[in-house]
């Protein structure tokens, strides 16, 4: 594969969670995402898993300037220009693809591809990309199965995703090839279904106090 540009890795820097966000309704987006900011954390991935998902971008983007949003569930290269074109700044997909990694190149917009097989992150390796999303952690093997990944691919690194929470979060975050985490524990149900985002500011708060133990260790 010809490169045209290589991933911006700096843009996620300083981030070491990353919520998955799953936005039902347009006027909980802002909100939501004011709430996560005001906890200490940046990096959002709304995932196009709901109707409004590219409208919660674009209003999240033009609203909350802290913000760095992301897009999550791009699993084509439709959804990738869509995500982009709402505002997303970075692009997170549960696998890859050659055509994800070529539109990834050609916008120059960063792609966190996902992998779990040694297969799998090899594949990512050559088309140039060298963070993946882990997905999903907890049924393919875990913090274990990352830690062993330390050997053969010295310099690969990963965002872990599916099963992670405040209890089993430093397993993960402890890793040296682990440079943050995903999760959507910081974003319970009836907090979101109540509107609470003092609650939701206080759960991210308390994300970022922890997982700040290992930030650059």
């Amino acid at each position: 594969m010809t490169l045209t540009s290589q991933p911006n890795y700096a843009l996620m820097q300083g981030a070491t969670i990353v919520p998955v966000m799953v936005i039902k309704h347009i006027d909980q987006a802002v909100p939501m995402a004011q709430a996560l900011v005001a906890g200490g954390i940046k990096h959002l991935e709304i995932t196009l898993r709901t109707d409004c998902a590219l409208a919660a971008m674009s209003a999240i983007a033009s609203q909350v300037p802290e913000a760095i949003v992301g897009a999550g569930t791009v699993c084509n290269e439709q959804q990738f220009i869509a995500a982009v074109d709402a505002g997303a700044r970075f692009i997170v997909s549960p696998g890859s693809s050659d055509a994800l990694f070529n539109v990834s190149h050609r916008l120059s917009t960063l792609l966190l591809p996902g992998a779990v097989t040694a297969t799998e992150v090899m594949a990512a390796q050559d088309a140039g990309f060298q963070l993946v999303k882990f997905f999903p952690a907890s049924t393919s093997g875990g913090a274990a199965a990352i830690k062993a990944f330390q050997g053969p691919f010295a310099e690969q690194k990963f965002i872990p995703t599916g099963g992670i929470n405040a209890d089993n979060l430093a397993d993960y975050l402890s890793l040296s090839n682990v440079s943050a985490v995903g999760g959507s524990w910081m974003l319970p149900a009836d907090a979101i279904d109540n509107n609470n985002w003092e609650r939701v500011a206080e759960l991210a708060q308390a994300a970022t106090a922890l997982a700040s133990r290992y930030q650059d260790a």
